[in-house]
Formats: structure tokens, C-alpha cells, sequence
């Protein structure tokens, strides 16, 4: 039985996160009809490479930030799938990819760039894993 928002609307669950599982009640007695996680843009534009690849770029990633992501640019360029290609096209995704290799490697002194990198070559990774090429 779904309830109802007091404005009139249909709790879904959006506000849970991508871990939410269709059809499971949540808090307040709603039910969660879908999630899905939103992605930005530097983010939705990790292409998915051959797994040896991915961890490839993970491991330079980790020792020299934004390299790892840098290299995965030209992946794309090289044929590496993306979900945004089909919007945007393979050079917006290309430069997409140079742009969040430059914040990683500009805010490296400061940490952020560092721990963004190693993060975006973990989700290199993970999507590797998932969707082999």
C-alpha cells in the first residue's frame, strides 16, 4: 500500500540513494518505485576500459595523481564505452576526462586532487569489472 505525501505525492524514496531496492518499504511507510544514482558530467564520463587497463590506471592514479585519468581520455578516443557518448560524443567526453585529470593534478598539493584521483580510478575499476569490454 503506498501512502501518500500530504501534499497529494507518492513517497519514492529518492532521497535514500542508489542502494535502495525496488519495492522494499522504507521509513514513513512509502515504497521505493526506482533510484538511480546521478552522475555529474566529469563523473559520468569515466569510460570503461579492458580491466587490465582499469587497473592500470588505478595504480598511476594512486602514485601520480590525475595520470591515470589522463590516460583514460585517449581510451576513449581508443574506443572505450561510455554512457554519455551517445549525448555528448566522444570528443566532449574526451575533454571532459583532460578536464578532471587537471583538477586531479592541480589539487593534488592540497589532498583533494589526490583522493579524487585514487576514487576515480577505483569507479575505472568497478565499472571494468561490471562491464567487461
Amino acid at each position: 500500500k503506498n501512502h501518500s505525501h500530504p501534499s497529494g505525492r507518492v513517497k519514492t524514496g529518492d532521497h535514500l540513494g542508489a542502494k535502495a531496492v525496488a519495492g522494499a518499504p522504507i521509513a514513513g511507510g512509502g515504497v521505493v518505485v526506482e533510484v538511480r544514482e546521478k552522475k555529474g558530467s566529469l563523473r559520468a564520463a569515466i569510460p570503461t576500459m579492458p580491466f587490465p587497463l582499469a587497473v592500470i590506471c588505478l595504480f598511476l592514479n594512486t602514485f601520480i595523481p590525475g595520470l591515470g585519468t589522463f590516460i583514460s581520455a585517449f581510451a576513449v578516443l581508443c574506443g572505450a564505452r561510455n554512457e554519455l557518448i551517445s549525448e555528448r560524443g566522444v570528443c566532449c567526453v574526451f575533454w571532459l576526462n583532460v578536464a578532471a585529470a587537471l583538477i586531479q593534478i592541480l589539487t593534488a598539493v592540497v589532498m583533494v586532487g589526490w583522493i579524487m584521483s585514487i576514487f576515480w580510478g577505483m569507479d575505472m575499476v568497478i565499472l571494468a569489472s561490471e562491464w567487461p569490454v
